[in-house]
């Protein structure tokens, strides 16, 4: 359905799925990483199958969810980013409804980064007591390959999320804009005649995650 505006002048943009997933990936993202540290890799590996169904979620949802959780709605050319960088330096921030021409650029790599780090994990090994699900499935010397890319692909990760918190302090600190409180709130002040997103039914969001959930645990028991 079309979305409406609030009594506040504020209209609906985040849809409760997609401040669900952001949310939660944060938290997976941050036990995944103190599970591995302390060596809870029961609960690592635990946390790696959630992080991989949240994310094909993602994707998923990507396609065929509200208006501004699609990727076409954030998935900009060449020519859009360049003349987005341009205003970078003014202290009024451009107005999108969704994500800015960079920020769409920083979820996707996040959203590929996070594949591939859940990914790899299902292969990985320690060379002491913990092995992926999918380890059995290759050889040793290729294990160890993925092994080593899911080392070096977490500290991309922590880069890119590094730079996206850096930008939402810009926007916040610089721009005097808060990006923050709408993936709580859902809702953004957007200019008038922003043309209204349809948002999608959250049992639907409901029924696609477990379908994801699912099939990582069918996988993982292959």
């Amino acid at each position: 359905m079309p979305e409406t505006q609030h009594n506040n002048g504020a209209t609906p943009v985040w849809d409760i799925p997609v401040r669900f997933f952001h949310w939660t990936l944060v938290l997976l993202i941050a036990f995944s990483w103190l599970s591995g540290e302390m060596g809870w890799m029961e609960w690592h590996l635990y946390s790696g199958y959630a992080v991989l169904a949240l994310v094909l979620f993602r994707v998923i949802w990507g396609f065929v969810g509200s208006t501004h959780a699609r990727f076409s709605s954030f998935i900009y050319g060449p020519g859009a980013v360049i003349a987005y960088i341009r205003t970078l330096p003014s202290r009024t921030a451009a107005k999108f409804a969704g994500h800015n021409p960079l920020g769409g650029i920083s979820v996707v790599l996040i959203l590929l980064c996070v594949l591939v780090q859940a990914g790899t994990g299902l292969f990985s090994n320690d060379d002491i007591l913990t092995e992926g699900p999918l380890y059995k499935h290759v050889t040793k010397e290729l294990s160890d390959w993925l092994t080593t890319i899911h080392k070096y692909n977490f500290n991309l990760l922590l880069a890119l999320i590094g730079v996206h918190i850096s930008a939402v302090l810009f926007y916040l600190f610089y721009k005097s804009e808060n990006l923050i409180k709408p993936m709580f709130t859902g809702c953004k002040h957007l200019p008038a005649g922003t043309a209204p997103a349809t948002m999608r039914s959250a049992l639907l969001a409901v029924i696609l995650l477990a379908v994801c959930a699912a099939g990582v645990w069918a996988l993982i028991r292959i």
